[in-house]
């Protein structure tokens, strides 16, 4: 079991281009196919991972570990998780300062960017789909999308700081849900 947690987020981690977001898809599918949880299990792991300092995708690997083998397990997806941007980000610098100024490198990222903005609107759609906030109408999915709606105004409008929006996001769902 510990082998193969570590070896899931190796994999994972040497893929993981575009950050923690772009990535929650592939770990997501990692993870159910492994049977370690279900997608609602798991969302509610992406959740507590946003929410938790550091990067996300490693704090989802991190969880996704205890809940599967305890605090080895955390230990064990954790390591295989960080390991390939150790290594890689160990050879790249050693390599990037002398062709980050190159046509072809500069094309590269520039065409990588619509593949990671495409990973985390698939995220985020994945993940309203499994939260029902986008599902036949009813009271419950209105509710989610107001609540949705409300913390997107207060962000993007408002410019409220995310951890009070987290936080009235949270007494909205008490409201609602209790």
């Amino acid at each position: 079991m510990l082998l193969n947690l570590f070896w899931t987020f190796l994999m994972i981690g040497f893929i993981s281009f575009g950050g923690g977001y772009a990535i929650i898809p592939v770990i997501e599918i990692q993870v159910t196919k492994h049977g370690w949880m279900t997608t609602n299990e798991f969302t509610d792991i992406v959740a507590l991972a946003g929410m938790s300092p550091g990067p996300i995708a490693t704090n989802s690997a991190i969880f996704v570990g205890y809940h599967t083998a305890g605090i080895s397990g955390a230990i064990f997806s954790a390591l295989g998780m960080v390991l390939p941007s150790l290594l890689i980000i160990l050879l790249i610098a050693g390599v990037f300062h002398k062709v980050h100024e190159n046509y072809f490198v500069k094309s590269a990222f520039y065409g990588l960017r619509p593949i990671i903005t495409g990973l985390i609107v698939y995220a985020a759609i994945s993940f309203a789909i499994s939260n029902e906030i986008i599902a036949p109408l009813s009271v419950h999915t209105l509710s989610l999308l107001l609540i949705f709606g409300l913390s997107l105004f207060a962000l993007i409008r408002l410019k409220m700081h995310p951890i009070l929006v987290i936080f009235l996001s949270g007494i909205l769902g008490i409201v609602f849900y209790s």
